[in-house]
């Protein structure tokens, strides 16, 4: 090829997203006039296998005419609450669903799986495994998306996963550097402080990324986090640290991959310093993607803020050069535009789902256990929550619950209801039934949902919960609550394991893997 201008190495050095199943115009402007060689999918992009295997091939067939290598094409398909592609797919269990079976070689099979799939459909970079330490019973955007509280885990099960996902020919992420586990403030709406020291860090946060980053890591995501003994300046985020990227990431841990941000946009970022301003100090920090997922104005302002920032001098071409080269260097590791041979994925769905269903039958913890099992022949109560989009990092459209469904599976005579909203009517919405199943989703966030147990404790009722995301919901609800099971999830899979275990079909041998006083 001919000499790489500059305008096209600062393409590849930027992820952006867009709306819609089918490439819009300004999407072909952005990899046609500035160059850009990366792209990252939501749920908005998503249809069925054949429609998304459509667009990534679009996509791809728009980049060979411009581009030496292919696009990256990311998702963040953690698995579990975070996951992007469904229809069509293998619902897989997320990472704590995965440590609670206490068996990690798991965590390989399901990475492998994963990446099997993404790659059927043209998607050739995950953005994970999620390497932070959920050691904080009040973080409110990682919780359940972690492997525990154990640093050495959580090491092993995340490289397991790393080295599945590359086993399925992908490209893999960890996230979120230096460590996103101890925080109770979701870096989507704000800036996060995490004040340990050097020694506490490198005991625990610090421990995955040190294994994986040995056992051949690709990339690494920074957090919108600050860390007052790394980043002396107030309010910067790792991000666009210096210290932490270069100093941290790369010399003292010796990681010489590519280094991507979580998205610019989230408003630790994009209400400080600004998403185009930001593009500019990450890479003078050391940060080689800049990942800009939603507007095409800030996609395109912050190339051209970089553009500025290099005729001002405030960032030099050698910074873009090594940057460049990083990118590249994965691209050749990774991409071809050379097409291989397609395997369906209807082809491994039957072998695939058999290993997930598995995994998560594997999974359930009983913490408590007085009513286990229930008759398939008595009438229960069944009282389903409306599932909220927690976090920033969740799609609306994984969101239907089904609960009710899953247990009609093992007992036809159940009457189901939707979780009350308030504590009016609760005695007469219960007043034919003396057991009630109840289902939970992140209580600890939601004091309606304990003061709905609370009161049916009152009225003398037999409570049975089904926690259906966070474990520690056990430890706002009355003691006298006296069965209870964790699913971590609310995944219909993760549900119809719970009715197994529920109602007697199998024996639960799951345990949690962050520690619960109750």
């Amino acid at each position: 090829m001919s000499k790489v201008t500059l305008e096209e190495k600062l393409g590849q050095l930027f992820v952006v997203g867009f709306n819609g199943k089918k490439v819009p115009k300004e999407m072909k402007e952005l990899i046609e006039k500035y160059h850009v060689g990366n792209i990252i999918l939501f749920a908005r992009n998503i249809g069925t296998p054949d429609e998304v295997k459509a667009l990534t091939t679009e996509l791809q067939q728009i980049a060979a005419r411009f581009q030496e290598k292919p696009l990256l094409i990311c998702v963040d398909q953690e698995n579990g609450v975070v996951r992007r592609l469904s229809k069509g797919t293998t619902i897989l269990p997320g990472a704590m669903a995965t440590a609670a079976t206490n068996q990690s070689d798991y965590a390989f099979e399901l990475g492998r799986i994963c990446g099997e799939e993404l790659m059927e459909l043209g998607i050739n970079w995950n953005l994970a495994p999620v390497l932070d330490v959920n050691n904080n019973a009040d973080n409110p955007v990682i919780g359940v998306r972690s492997f525990g509280e154990n640093p050495e885990k959580v090491a092993e099960l995340g490289r397991k996963s790393m080295l599945g996902l590359q086993a399925g020919g992908m490209v893999t992420t960890l996230k979120h550097f230096p460590g996103h586990g101890d925080t109770n403030i979701d870096s989507h709406l704000g800036l996060p402080t995490i004040p340990h020291s050097l020694e506490r860090l490198e005991k625990v946060e610090l421990v995955p990324f040190k294994a994986c980053i040995e056992a051949g890591a690709d990339t690494v995501m920074s957090a919108h986090i600050h860390f007052p003994v790394l980043e002396k300046n107030e309010g910067t985020p790792a991000t666009l640290s210096k210290s932490v990227i270069t100093g941290l990431l790369r010399e003292q841990l010796g990681f010489d991959g590519v280094v991507t941000t979580d998205c610019m946009e989230m408003d630790a970022i994009s209400k400080t310093i600004g998403t185009e301003k930001g593009a500019v100090v990450a890479l003078q920090a050391g940060i080689d993607l800049i990942m800009i997922s939603h507007r095409q104005d800030r996609q395109v302002g912050a190339i051209e803020e970089v553009k500025r920032a290099l005729e001002a001098g405030e960032i030099t071409e050698e910074v873009i050069d090594a940057a460049y080269e990083r990118v590249m260097k994965l691209k050749r590791k990774y991409l071809t535009f050379d097409a291989k041979e397609a395997i369906s994925i209807q082809d491994t769905a039957q072998a695939h789902q058999q290993i997930a269903e598995e995994v998560y039958q594997k999974s359930i913890t009983v913490e408590k256990s007085h009513a286990i099992p229930l008759s398939k022949e008595e009438s229960l109560l069944v009282l389903e929550p409306k599932t909220p989009q927690l976090t920033g990092a969740e799609d609306s459209l994984n969101g239907d619950l089904a609960l009710g469904k899953a247990l009609n599976t093992f007992s036809n005579v159940l009457d189901i209801q939707p979780f009350p909203q308030s504590l009016d009517g609760i005695e007469v919405l219960t007043e034919n039934h003396q057991k009630i199943i109840v289902g939970l989703v992140s209580a600890t966030q939601d004091p309606m949902q304990i003061k709905v147990v609370e009161k049916l404790v009152s009225l003398g009722k037999e409570v049975i919960v089904i926690g259906m995301r966070s474990p520690y919901d056990i430890q706002v609800i009355p003691e006298n609550v006296k069965t209870y099971l964790n699913t971590y999830e609310f995944s219909y899979p993760a549900l119809i394991a719970a009715g197994s275990v529920l109602f007697g079909d199998t024996i639960a041998t799951g345990k949690a893997p962050v520690t619960l006083t109750y």
